[in-house]
């Protein structure tokens, strides 16, 4: 009906994806531990970030697969596989996730691994 507007039911689907995401924002969240999501999404992101960009096409689509629907497209956002995989050291990586989480460098150690903790 044209001008008419009726609300619209989101499929049962989309709820189960918000679900799932959320979880795991909450348990990298519980690593750290904090209760600020917002910082848990940003940690999550960025080391879903530097991961993807130090492998392979091939290896990056591979475990993209793997990852809830919403966080996928967390993962592949911004993502140009012509651009992989990159090779950078240890400062190199620490100055990417620290940038791309909004921490400073001495934080990204322990970031990194209170949100590998979370993941598994």
């Amino acid at each position: 009906m044209k001008g008419v507007s009726m609300p619209m039911a989101r499929p049962a689907n989309f709820d189960h994806a918000v679900q799932v995401a959320t979880r795991w924002v909450h348990d990298v969240a519980q690593a750290f531990p904090t209760e600020d999501s917002e910082f848990a999404f940003r940690a999550l992101r960025a080391w879903l970030h530097t991961l993807r960009d130090r492998l392979t096409v091939e290896a990056a689509a591979h475990f993209g697969a793997q990852l809830p629907e919403l966080l996928r497209g967390t993962y592949y956002e911004g993502w140009n596989p012509s651009d992989v995989p990159k090779r950078y050291d240890s400062q190199a990586y620490i100055a990417r996730f620290a940038q791309d989480a909004g921490i400073s460098r001495p934080d990204v150690p322990k970031t990194a691994a209170a949100v590998t903790s979370g993941l598994q």
